[in-house]
C-alpha cells in the first residue's frame, strides 16, 4: 500500500468580502498561491466592493462555533488565522470552540474597514482582549487597531513598545505591528516577541508602493503568515517570506483597475504547487 500523504492545511475564520479581495476570499486565495490547503469557518457576510462596506450581516455564532469543530475535528488544520469576528457573541463563540483544541493561532484584529466602516463592536473589542488574546501565538495589528486595543499614542519606538507590553500582559507571545499607515518612502512592520530577557524585536522593510490597489492587504498578510508557517517555517522566517510575498503582489496589481476604489492585490502573480507531505 502507497504511504498516505496530505497537504498542509488551514483553517480561516474570517467574514466574506463580496467584491473578493479581503477576508475569507483573500485568505483563499493566498493559501491556494502558497500551496496550502484552506478550510474556513465564515464569521459575517458584507454587502462591499471597492469603494467601501455597505452593509454587514452576523452568522448566528452557534453556526460559527460549529463551522469551526466540523473543519477541526476532520481536516486537523495545523494553523488557524483568524481576521474579522463582528461582534461578542462571536468573539465569544470563537473562544469556546477554540478552547478544546491547541493549535497556533494568527489573529489579525480586524477592528475597522479601510473605507471607515466598524467591522468590531467596541463591545466585542474588549471581549477579544480577554478570551483571544490569550490563546494567540501571533497577532498582526496595524497602527490604527493598535491604538484602538491600547487607547496609547504610537508615534514613536518606545511608545510602539510601551503599547506592545501592554497586550503582552493578556499573555500574547508576539505582536507584528504593521507599519502600512505611516507615511515614508518605505514601509516598517515591527515584531515585538516576549522573551526571557524581556521584549525583542525584530524589523521587516519594504519600499512604499505607488498605488491605490491595497484592499485586502492586511488579510493578504496575515494570512501569508499563516500558510509559511504551515510549510513548515518558523514565526521570523514566515513573516519575512509573507513580506516579500505582499509587496510582490501589491506590485503586480498595481496597474490594474478592478472597481473604482481600493482595489486588490494579484494574489496570483507566481502561485507555488501544492505542498504534500507523508502522513507521519
Amino acid at each position: 500500500m502507497n504511504q498516505q500523504k496530505s497537504y498542509p492545511i488551514v483553517l480561516s475564520i474570517a467574514g466574506s468580502d463580496s467584491s473578493g479581495g479581503a477576508g475569507i476570499q483573500a485568505d483563499l486565495k493566498t493559501f491556494s498561491s502558497l500551496g496550502v490547503y484552506g478550510a474556513t469557518a465564515i464569521t459575517a457576510i458584507t454587502a462591499q466592493n471597492t469603494q467601501g462596506v455597505h452593509s454587514q450581516l452576523a452568522i448566528p455564532p452557534q453556526m460559527v462555533h460549529d463551522q469551526i469543530i466540523a473543519v477541526i475535528d476532520d481536516l486537523h488544520p495545523s494553523f488557524i488565522k483568524i481576521g474579522m469576528l463582528s461582534n461578542a457573541e462571536i468573539v465569544l463563540a470563537v473562544a469556546e470552540a477554540l478552547s478544546h483544541y491547541s493549535i497556533p493561532i494568527i489573529l489579525d484584529p480586524v477592528i475597522v474597514s479601510s473605507s471607515g466602516h466598524r467591522l468590531l463592536s467596541i463591545e466585542a473589542q474588549e471581549v477579544l482582549k480577554q478570551k483571544l488574546l490569550p490563546i494567540a501565538t501571533l497577532i498582526t495589528p496595524n497602527i490604527p487597531e493598535m491604538q484602538a486595543l491600547t487607547s496609547m499614542s504610537l508615534s514613536t519606538f518606545s511608545e510602539k513598545e510601551k503599547a506592545a507590553q501592554h497586550l503582552m500582559d493578556y499573555g500574547i507571545k508576539a505582536i507584528l505591528l504593521k507599519g502600512g499607515h505611516e507615511e515614508g518612502n518605505t514601509k516598517t512592520d515591527i515584531l515585538f516577541s516576549k522573551t526571557a530577557n524581556g521584549i525583542q524585536h525584530s524589523t521587516f522593510s519594504a519600499d512604499t508602493i505607488p498605488t491605490t490597489n491595497i484592499h485586502g492587504t492586511g488579510c493578504t498578510l496575515s494570512s501569508a503568515i499563516t500558510a509559511f508557517m504551515a510549510r513548515g517555517l518558523d514565526m521570523q522566517q514566515a513573516i519575512s517570506h509573507a513580506k516579500n510575498y505582499i509587496t510582490q503582489a501589491i506590485t503586480a496589481g498595481a496597474n490594474v483597475k478592478i472597481g473604482h476604489g481600493f482595489g486588490p492585490v494579484n494574489h496570483g502573480f507566481n502561485p507555488l504547487k501544492m505542498q504534500i507531505n507523508d502522513i507521519k
